[in-house]
C-alpha cells in the first residue's frame, strides 16, 4: 500500500512537471519583436476568402539589408494550410503606402526594381526566398 502512494506521487509530480514544462516553452518563443528596427511594414493584402485558399500579401520597407532576418521574418508570417504566403522586402527609399492587389505583380511596376528580396510560402508551405523581385 505505502509503495503504490510512492508511485502514484511521483506520477503526479511527473505530470506537474511536464505541464509546466509546456507551458514556459509555449510562453517563452520568440515573437515578432526581435525583428524590432529591422523593418517598417508598408502594407499587407489578404483576400476574404476564408472557406478556400488564403493569400497573404506583405509590403515591407527593410531597414536593415540582412537577408537572414528577411527569411526568418517571413517564416514568422502567417500561413494557411493551402493558401499562400508573399513578402516583398523594399529598399529604404521606398516610404510611400503600397496598393497591393490579389494578382501579380502585386504592385505598381515602377516599384519593381526596389524589391531587395522576395519570400514566398506555396500552397503545400515549400519556401522560396529570392533576391529581388521574381522574374
Amino acid at each position: 500500500m505505502k509503495s503504490s502512494k510512492f508511485i502514484y506521487y511521483i506520477l503526479v509530480g511527473f505530470a506537474i512537471a511536464i505541464v509546466i514544462w509546456i507551458a514556459k516553452e509555449s510562453f517563452s518563443q520568440p515573437g515578432i519583436a526581435r525583428f524590432e528596427g529591422k523593418y517598417e511594414e508598408l502594407s499587407t493584402f489578404r483576400n476574404e476568402n476564408n472557406t478556400g485558399p488564403v493569400i497573404r500579401i506583405y509590403a515591407i520597407k527593410a531597414l536593415d539589408d540582412s537577408k537572414d532576418w528577411m527569411r526568418e521574418y517571413g517564416d514568422a508570417m502567417p500561413h494557411t494550410k493551402y493558401g499562400r504566403t508573399v513578402v516583398f522586402f523594399f529598399s529604404n527609399e521606398v516610404d510611400l503606402e503600397i496598393d497591393l492587389s490579389l494578382k501579380a505583380p502585386y504592385f505598381i511596376e515602377s516599384l519593381q526594381p526596389h524589391v531587395l528580396a522576395t519570400y514566398q510560402k506555396s500552397p503545400m508551405g515549400d519556401v522560396s526566398f529570392i533576391d529581388g523581385y521574381p522574374k
